[in-house]
């Protein structure tokens, strides 16, 4: 068993040593996490995830002409990702994230248009997988609330009540 920063089991297998220096902490409800340090720059790695939107403005009413150079950038980057509707969401170290971003917004900027940049990120030291991770998470709790919602309530032992 793995344990966290506070040196309790996480009830995680343990890893091999390359794979755990990515992924030193796994407890979810930890306040802080141990950073690791990546194994082939020794500095320390802070997963990001990331959902960036990059579009321009002026350029007429549709935009998806421009928006699709900035996910090309963002796919050719080579860190994982999915497009939706809306942004593009990217997993990777945070200066690997911060560069994927500026350069997707450089594809347009630099083509002379005004260009808008929408980044929220969540920085989470010690994890990696997020992308993937927490879409199942949250399918998992859902179904735990659904099933402890369709159990039905245990039958009372009071007796009835005599008129």
């Amino acid at each position: 068993m793995t344990q966290n920063t506070d040196g309790h089991a996480t009830g995680q297998p343990a890893q091999s040593a390359q794979s755990a220096a990515l992924n030193t902490a796994t407890d979810r409800f930890a306040v802080k996490q141990e950073v690791p340090i990546d194994p082939k720059t020794g500095k320390p790695y802070l997963n990001t995830v990331a959902a960036i939107q990059v579009s321009v403005t002026g350029a007429g009413s549709e935009v998806s002409p421009y928006v699709s150079q900035a996910i090309e950038v963002i796919r050719d980057s080579g860190l994982p990702q999915e497009t939706n509707a809306l942004f593009t969401d990217v997993e990777g170290d945070l200066d690997e994230v911060l560069h994927v971003a500026g350069e997707a917004a450089k594809k347009l900027a630099g083509q002379g248009y005004r260009t808008s940049l929408v980044l929220h990120m969540d920085i989470r030291p010690g994890f990696t997988g997020q992308l993937t991770e927490k879409p199942k998470l949250a399918d998992h709790l859902i179904a735990e609330r659904k099933a402890a919602s369709a159990t039905p309530p245990a039958a009372s032992a009071a007796t009835p009540m005599a008129r």
